[in-house]
């Protein structure tokens, strides 16, 4: 069972910057599809961006142009770049990792855009 580790969040006012970070422990990582989500309270958890095994990217609408996801598999790592932050973007951001019909969350990390 893998388990994801993130780190990153934190409070930034708007038009700032945090890069996110999501460690997993597994020497098959780059098996994995990788995934950003993001929560807020009373919504449903929404995708924001996700980089398959194969490195291919998609990203919600909302947040083309600011976000990059990216991924090392040599350090078992996914990233999540975020510039031009809006207070929109507020949520805990969840990683997630895909594999074989199965979903592995991590504890998720809190990110707060003031206006």
């Amino acid at each position: 069972q893998v388990q994801l580790v993130e780190s990153g969040g934190g409070s930034v006012h708007e038009g700032g910057s945090l890069r996110l970070s999501c460690a997993a422990s597994t020497r098959l990582f780059r098996t994995y599809a990788m995934a950003w989500y993001r929560q807020v309270p009373g919504k449903e958890r929404e995708p924001v961006a996700r980089v398959s095994e194969g490195g291919t990217i998609h990203y919600a609408e909302s947040v083309k142009g600011r976000f990059t996801i990216s991924r090392d598999n040599a350090k078992n790592t996914v990233y999540l770049q975020m510039t031009d932050l809006k207070p929109d973007d507020t949520g805990v951001y969840f990683c997630n990792a895909f594999l074989a019909g199965r979903d592995t969350w991590g504890q998720g990390t809190q990110v707060t855009v003031s206006s």
